[in-house]
């Protein structure tokens, strides 16, 4: 009864925050000074035609590094609690499990299912790679692309479940990536006018895929990290589940 009281109270309290925020809302008619700044300065300064990509990945560079840090810590936490759960389990899995079990972990794909995957795998990957490279002329960008590279991944492993992904593979494209994604950043402090500042290289003529200076770079980099992190999450969950079916009930 005391529980029902308590939702039933925050319930109301969270109904009265909400309406005294609608109830007051104003529309803001103008700009305000900041974003009427980016928008009368970036495609000059950053040579971007798609203004976002100019506010993301330059003058709010060192937000877009804080993202990326943080999907980076979320896969290895993620690698490292299915690492120590399946380290506990080993001694009482490797004595139980039999033959006919391991055969029958994986059903076999039908013939439509394996070929739909090879036809439609490398477009949506392809696509993935088109997001983050057009990112600074079309809405886009690394992590819409990377998101879309580990949706083929997972695409990958529930049609085919026998297939196998090289962790020595992820784990050096998503390592060169960082790194030289931070070393674009560092280079456009030294030679241009702050961390990741992408007049380092020429910004090129306005409109071109090759403009806007490092941003294709700089999303490259950001789209094989963040395709190849939530890559290895899945596939790490994958190979937990396969473990949890050789249990014996």
């Amino acid at each position: 009864m005391i529980k029902r009281i308590f939702i039933f109270m925050m319930l109301g309290l969270m109904a009265i925050i909400f309406f005294n925020l609608v109830a007051n809302y104003t529309e803001n008619t103008s700009l305000s000074k900041l974003a009427q700044y980016y928008v009368e300065n970036g495609p000059q300064e950053i040579g971007a035609a798609n203004l976002v990509t100019a506010v993301v990945v330059t003058y709010r560079g060192l937000d877009t590094l804080g993202e990326v840090t943080v999907l980076f810590i979320s896969a290895a936490g993620v690698g490292l609690l299915l690492r120590r759960k399946k380290g506990k389990q080993n001694n009482n899995q490797q004595q139980n499990k039999s033959v006919k079990e391991v055969a029958n972990i994986h059903k076999s794909s039908s013939e439509i299912v394996e070929t739909a995957t090879e036809l439609l795998l490398p477009m949506i990957i392809l696509f993935g790679v088109y997001v983050f490279l057009n990112g600074h002329l079309s809405p886009g960008g690394g992590f819409q692309g990377g998101a879309i590279i580990a949706s083929g991944t997972m695409f990958l492993l529930l049609a085919l479940p026998e297939s196998h992904i090289s962790r020595l593979l992820i784990a050096i494209t998503e390592s060169l990536s960082g790194f030289s994604y931070v070393i674009i950043g560092v280079l456009g402090m030294v030679m241009a006018g702050g961390f990741l500042d992408n007049r380092f290289i020429s910004s090129g003529t306005y409109g071109n895929l090759f403009s806007a200076g490092a941003i294709p770079l700089i999303y490259t980099f950001i789209g094989l990290k963040v395709g190849f992190e939530l890559s290895a999450v899945l596939d790490r969950f994958r190979k937990e589940i396969n473990n949890e079916e050789d249990d014996p009930v």
